[in-house]
């Protein structure tokens, strides 16, 4: 059981970080319609939130916290990212967030010290 949780403690945690992502984008964004003018202001707000979450947590890593927020106008839109790193220490989770106005894309790396 020890062996477990300081596993837990020390790991990357998906559902927690998507947890952090559901959050920080619906407190910023939920309720709004898209505005051009607040996306600047809006993206470095999830980030921030996210990455002030994520380090509460108290876990041995360097995080990399992505936002993307795009209107609805029926523009197509592909992401992928790649990664080289250590799969059993490091890990990532993205986010998928619309409204009717809008998407917000949020990525997380987690990166092991």
């Amino acid at each position: 059981m020890d062996d477990f949780q300081s596993a837990e403690e020390t790991s990357f945690v998906v559902d927690e970080v998507s947890n952090i992502i559901k959050e920080s984008v619906e407190n910023t964004l939920g309720g709004n319609a898209y505005q051009h003018s607040k996306i600047n202001q809006w993206t470095s707000t999830i980030v921030e939130q996210c990455l002030n979450q994520l380090t509460r947590l108290g876990k041995p890593f360097k995080y990399i916290v992505t936002c993307a927020i795009m209107q609805k106008n029926g523009a197509g839109l592909h992401t992928a990212s790649s990664c080289f790193w250590d799969n059993s220490t490091d890990g990532s989770c993205t986010v998928r967030w619309e409204n009717k106005s809008m998407y917000c894309i949020v990525s997380v790396f987690g990166l092991a010290i």
